[in-house]
């Protein structure tokens, strides 16, 4: 029987930049409190963005039944014709009228740093939006959304007794210590890259054993560095996917929360499951903007054999 799985979280107009220096040559440590500082960009990009919107796409490559939900503006439209040619679900996307969809204005530097400016637009209605509305659903995810959107699907993931990742993302300055802890506590899974994994432990109070303890597997994104898997027993780590030509990190940790939610719909072992993410990570920096990669599962399974001398199956 086919599995499905339910992508909580943002779509959003990614409007991507390209700093042709470093941001530490322009930010200096002892004048943050009064900053003032002007990037120039000699190419910008739109492309196709959100979170939800990314891990669904990669999910829908790989084949799974991927049903994101999001609400979106009254300007979806181009996304919308989009995920209609690439023959996805779009039957959990509510419009509110008079709304922008999310819009993200991202400026890479050439370290790969990131500085990203979001407006949420009708993204804040998430919360109108329901799990209980999707039948049949064997995991899901609760990615960066609405704030109450956020609380209200983790909620009824737990009330329905669904498996799902907790991916506070950028989402995160959104919460106190103590409803971190409540999602935690409810989710089967926590995925944050190392930043996130700092401020979540400082924002708990929790250290990175304790929160493994309270869920199946903590997972921490280390860029270049590869990953990490926490569970109760151990620290498994990932080696990072060679890359050859690195292009726009935009999306690549959606990408591999999409192979998590891959390797945890198929049963895979902890290292299977954090190769096979890293994998897709890896195949998304390649390209530019966050869906415009394309493969399929016979290229995928020789990708991961060439890397990691291993079959994925």
């Amino acid at each position: 029987m086919t599995k499905t799985a339910l992508i909580c979280g943002s779509y959003a107009f990614d409007s991507i930049m390209v700093f042709h220096d470093y941001f530490n040559n322009h930010i200096l440590p002892d004048r943050v409190h009064m900053l003032n500082v002007s990037f120039l960009v000699p190419t910008m990009r739109k492309e196709f963005g959100g979170c939800a919107g990314n891990i669904a796409y990669n999910l829908h490559l790989l084949g799974v039944n991927s049903v994101p939900m999001a609400t979106v503006g009254s300007d979806f439209t181009p996304y919308l014709e989009w995920m209609t040619r690439c023959h996805m679900n779009t039957a959990y996307i509510k419009i509110i009228p008079g709304q922008y969809t999310g819009q993200a204005f991202i400026t890479t530097d050439m370290s790969g740093n990131q500085i990203t400016v979001f407006h949420p637009g009708a993204m804040d209605q998430s919360h109108q939006n329901k799990v209980f509305d999707v039948s049949m659903v064997d995991i899901g995810i609760v990615s960066p959304d609405g704030r109450t959107g956020m609380i209200e699907h983790a909620a009824q993931f737990k009330q329905l007794n669904i498996p799902f990742i907790f991916d506070p993302g950028q989402g995160m300055p959104m919460f106190s210590g103590e409803e971190l802890i409540n999602f935690i506590e409810q989710a089967s899974y926590v995925v944050v890259n190392s930043y996130e994994s700092q401020m979540l432990q400082d924002r708990t109070g929790l250290n990175l054993a304790t929160i493994a303890i309270k869920v199946k597997a903590l997972f921490i994104t280390k860029g270049i560095q590869g990953s990490e898997i926490h569970t109760e027993e151990k620290v498994i780590n990932i080696t990072p996917v060679k890359v050859d030509v690195f292009q726009d990190p935009t999306g690549c940790g959606d990408a591999y929360r999409a192979g998590l939610l891959y390797g945890l719909m198929n049963g895979m072992d902890w290292k299977t499951i954090g190769q096979l993410a890293g994998l897709l990570g890896a195949i998304k920096v390649t390209h530019l903007g966050a869906q415009n990669h394309q493969f399929d599962m016979g290229y995928i399974e020789k990708y991961y054999q060439d890397n990691y001398g291993e079959l994925l199956f």
